[in-house]
């Protein structure tokens, strides 16, 4: 017999104790299948580093994906449509989105904080009226007076559109007059007396009252339009008035806002005779006044003509002192009168 022959027949009978898994010992098992033979070994190995860094990148985006939709659902379930805007920047400014009430709950209001809330005083005198002595004082109160009979003919007793209109324009002059002392200020390098606060207070107050009518009331496109063009015209009229005499310009102001006093109080009765109905209130009044949960309309026009009563006490002081011949420096402001 050859040695080859011997040797096949050799390889036959132990081939099948040599090579069964029974006869592989455990620390055989565990080692790398690199180890298995140079001639299977190294292509399984290969095979299966390259099976996992070509999935690595799907597996990655399939987890991110799934996280995303957790944290999508999760957002859904805690804040429905709330969406948490945090913009992340390296200047350092931190958004302190999670104000809280006094009741635990979650302050829902970018536009204004609790802080600047506050409860109106509802007792003051409504029916104070300033009258017209001067020359200056006639021609301002008439020119008000001229600007009433119009309004009345385009918004009837609209009052709700009414409103609007009147908040667009009582905004405008507390910033003109803030703006103007505060250039005057920088220009004299003199200090003013809390008036520049105390007149942005104002008209900060009184976009916050177009803020709740907006949802009282929705204007049409042409009462828009006019929006615009009042504002304009008023705009410059009254920054160029200030300019010229300041005493003009504040009394202009204290008889528009006895002309608005006037303006809620009918709003209030045609509330109380059911002509308007008297709907809840809005929730960013019940929030900036502190009103009750169960607040109405007539709530909210209570205490918006409460308002306009201080800025009509304020701004015929402002003129007063101009007409004892004082700057409004000269006397302290009524910050947070209103």
């Amino acid at each position: 017999m050859s040695s080859r022959m011997a040797g096949s027949l050799l390889l036959r009978h132990a081939g099948t104790r040599l090579f069964t898994a029974g006869a592989v010992s455990p620390a055989a098992a565990a080692r790398p299948a690199l180890l298995a033979g140079a001639d299977g070994g190294v292509p399984a190995v290969m095979m299966r580093l390259m099976s996992t860094s070509s999935s690595s990148p799907a597996a990655a985006a399939a987890k991110a994906d799934s996280q995303a939709k957790d944290e999508a659902a999760k957002a859904a379930k805690d804040g429905g449509d709330k969406k948490a805007v945090v913009i992340n920047s390296y200047w350092g400014i931190e958004q302190n989105n999670k104000l809280m009430r006094e009741d635990g709950t979650e302050w829902k209001w970018t536009c204004f904080r609790p802080w600047e809330t506050y409860t109106a005083d509802t007792s003051i005198d409504l029916t104070r009226h300033h009258e017209p002595k001067t020359m200056l004082d006639k021609i301002a109160y008439w020119t008000v007076k001229s600007l009433r009979f119009p309004t009345d003919v385009f918004f009837q007793r609209r009052y709700g559109c009414r409103a609007m209109m009147l908040e667009t324009v009582a905004a405008v002059p507390g910033m003109v007059g803030g703006m103007l002392l505060h250039l005057r200020s920088l220009r004299r390098f003199e200090q003013s007396g809390g008036w520049i606060r105390a007149l942005l207070e104002e008209a900060e107050n009184e976009r916050m009252h177009l803020m709740t009518f907006m949802e009282v009331a929705k204007p049409r496109w042409y009462e828009r339009a006019l929006v615009i063009t009042v504002q304009g015209v008023f705009f410059n009229a009254y920054f160029l008035g200030y300019l010229l005499s300041p005493k003009f310009a504040h009394r202009v102001v204290g008889y528009l806002e006895e002309e608005a006093i006037h303006s809620y109080t009918e709003y209030l009765k045609d509330l109380e005779a059911g002509k308007i109905e008297n709907v809840p209130a809005p929730a960013i009044a019940i929030d900036y006044w502190r009103l009750p949960a169960n607040a109405t309309l007539k709530d909210v026009v209570t205490v918006v003509r409460a308002d306009e009563a201080h800025h009509r006490d304020v701004n015929h002081f402002a003129s007063d002192i101009h007409c004892q011949g004082m700057q409004l420096k000269e006397s302290p402001a009524p910050i947070g009168y209103h």
